[in-house]
């Protein structure tokens, strides 16, 4: 997908290897922006992923040939509907932040769950993220399920 705002000109796509250095960037500042910590060898493996596994997609966008915002998503069977299609991570770097971004990376995420045949596009962010939430509000539905939490590992 290519767009032109103002005179940047913003194209999304599939991850490439060159991008392996700023997508980096861009996953750690989306893991410190929601406190999560994960060690070296996480983000080795989830590129690793993102790169060869087919279940883990993975694409950026660039703005001027730089790689400035990133989306995750999968597909996954659901028991009630056809597949559904679950952006987990979405982040744009703070420089290119209210050029239309984030919007274009969900919708090339849409266009990929429409290419599928999914039944469903869906996300989660924090109740406190209103920045996120502006656009959400603008390009999606909140259904007004909460998300929680149940702690499987450890004591």
């Amino acid at each position: 997908m290519r767009a032109v705002v103002g005179t940047t000109v913003i194209e999304t796509g599939a991850l490439r290897e060159e991008d392996r250095v700023a997508w980096e960037v861009l996953a750690r500042g989306y893991k410190a922006f929601y406190r999560t910590e994960v060690p070296a060898e996480g983000y080795e493996a989830t590129w690793h992923g993102i790169r060869h596994d087919p279940e883990l997609q993975g694409i950026g966008a660039w703005s001027d040939g730089k790689l400035v915002g990133i989306a995750h998503y999968l597909f996954h069977r659901t028991f009630w509907l056809d597949d559904s299609c679950y952006l987990q991570d979405l982040f744009v770097a703070e420089s290119a932040r209210g050029q239309g971004v984030a919007r274009m990376l969900i919708e090339t995420v849409a266009e990929a769950a429409r290419e599928r045949g999914a039944a469903r596009l869906y996300w989660t962010t924090q109740e406190g993220n209103a920045t996120a939430r502006a656009l959400y509000d603008k390009v999606a539905s909140f259904n007004g399920f909460l998300r929680y939490d149940y702690p499987v590992t450890g004591g």
